[in-house]
């Protein structure tokens, strides 16, 4: 049902012509299109926007109803949906119940766990929550350990299907129990003739297969790019590590999404808890939790602190759950993408936002037919900065050459430090949207969207841009350059997105 209309829309799109392509760039910088031509990039593949947020005018159009892929620059739509459906201050709750007696700090039963799809749960916060489950008196557990995922109806997921990546960080599945990302880090050692290979928390039941050789060379080769990971086919639970790992390289950490949420989740519990001195003498089973009061109502920190992480590093397995969230709220329980699409799709069109040329597939942008024009980010920009939670949600994004996914871009240009901007990159796609502080002290709305094969050529025709709006006098008539023309979106190449 989810996947036939998100087809329609997307397809709906194609037929409609929805995307607006320029015959000609009359009021485009120069510095800009040049830049564009040297990278290989048609203009009729770019799409650009750029307001001063107190004004009633764009200063520059181009391509702007274009409905292109915005590969992760799309978080901004759930981020802006979620801070006005949820309110700053929304927390996640995950629940502990005690099924069975308490005596001498022994639970004589299972200890059952439902989650709510806290995305947040990192190792420290993890470590917190038994802490928390320890001073209500529970340090060992003699039976076994239950888990609720009811929370959100999820269809069966292949982190792999994306890219053929499956054990790539930014390809984890979302789920209503998620531990540290669903991430399983292993650090790489050498240790006398042979590398080890170390998890972060111990992961009872899982077999570690080592295969790396250590070549006796002073300088690092490769390092962790060069190891190989495996599942073993018709191995549920063993990993082996093979290739080749120099001595120069020292220890290296390398993070995987090895398991479904619920198993990664599952590993880590029983990880930290052995760590913590805690004993669990069963198996882990899914169940439903009691209708009766939790032991331990464990809550999130804020929903802008989670914010900020999800822009700043885009976090797609955050988003994914964010997007969930907010239809399990709306809507009711259990959590569905359907929910979640039709929730984001209604805060929009209640906050001026056009929905027209929307394609939702998931929220985060890891998608082959997500889509969206320039003039609706630029709507949401200016949305957002009308808002009492403006300060809130320009500070989830990340500063040029300061941090997140940005601090290693445009270094050295008068622009570090004077532009909020979430990136998007997948294969063929490359985009920013945010705001920059001009020298003249206006604060501009910005957004550039490229599809084209040449896409990642593109960070100089950016700069270009992002250079001109920097140090331009906004305060004259509009330079728009816009005719209707045919799709030229990329047509399904995939890659990793940030």
């Amino acid at each position: 049902m989810l996947t036939t209309r998100i087809t329609f829309r997307f397809l709906s799109c194609l037929l409609l012509s929805c995307l607006v392509v320029s015959a000609r760039a009359a009021g485009l910088p120069a510095t800009f299109t040049s830049a564009l031509e040297q990278a290989g990039i048609p203009l009729d593949h770019v799409a650009v926007m750029v307001q001063p947020l107190d004004a009633a005018e764009p200063t520059l159009s181009h391509n702007a109803e274009a409905a292109l892929n915005p590969a992760s620059v799309m978080k901004l739509v759930t981020s802006f949906a979620a801070l006005n459906q949820l309110g700053p201050g929304y927390a996640w709750s995950t629940d502990i119940w005690a099924d069975g007696t308490i005596k001498d700090g022994v639970l004589n039963g299972d200890l059952v766990i439902k989650g709510y799809g806290d995305p947040t749960l990192t190792l420290e916060r993890m470590w917190l929550l038994q802490r928390a489950l320890r001073a209500r008196g529970v340090h060992h557990i003699r039976g076994n350990l239950v888990l609720d995922t009811s929370h959100f109806d999820l269809p069966t997921m292949d982190s792999g299907a994306f890219d053929d990546e499956p054990l790539a960080l930014y390809n984890a599945t979302p789920g209503a129990l998620v531990a540290n990302f669903n991430a399983i880090t292993l650090r790489l050692k050498p240790d006398g003739g042979q590398v080890r290979v170390i998890p972060d928390v111990a992961l009872n039941g899982v077999m570690l297969a080592s295969l790396l050789v250590l070549e006796e060379k002073p300088e690092c080769t490769g390092g962790k790019d060069a190891i190989k990971p495996m599942i073993v086919p018709g191995e549920r639970r063993v990993l082996a590590i093979s290739g080749r790992y120099a001595r120069g390289c020292g220890e290296q950490s390398l993070s995987l999404n090895l398991f479904d949420s619920t198993t990664t989740f599952d590993l880590i519990f029983r990880g930290l808890w052995i760590e913590l001195g805690g004993t669990l003498s069963g198996t882990t089973e899914s169940g439903r939790a009691p209708a009766s009061e939790p032991l331990l109502k464990f809550s999130s920190t804020p929903l802008t602190d989670a914010l900020i992480k999800l822009n700043k590093y885009s976090n797609n397995l955050m988003t994914r759950n964010l997007l969930l969230t907010l239809g399990a709220e709306k809507f009711g329980a259990p959590a569905t993408l359907e929910k979640g699409i039709d929730a984001v799709t209604e805060v929009l069109a209640q906050r001026g936002v056009s929905t027209q040329k929307l394609v939702l597939e998931n929220g985060a942008g890891l998608s082959r037919i997500e889509r969206i024009s320039a003039t609706a980010l630029n709507q949401l920009l200016i949305a957002a900065y009308r808002s009492p939670l403006f300060a809130e949600f320009e500070s989830t994004l990340p500063i040029v050459a300061i941090d997140g996914t940005l601090k290693l871009r445009f270094n050295g240009s008068a622009l570090a430090g004077n532009a909020h901007l979430k990136t998007g990159s997948l294969r063929d796609v490359s985009a920013l949207a945010g705001y920059v502080y001009t020298t003249g002290g206006e604060r501009v709305s910005f957004v550039m969207l490229v599809n084209h094969p040449n896409a990642r050529r593109s960070e100089a025709a950016q700069r270009a841009l992002l250079e001109w709006v920097h140090a331009t006098p906004h305060g004259l008539l509009p330079l728009r350059a816009q005719e209707p023309g045919v799709d030229r979106s990329p047509s399904g190449q995939a890659g990793g997105t940030k």
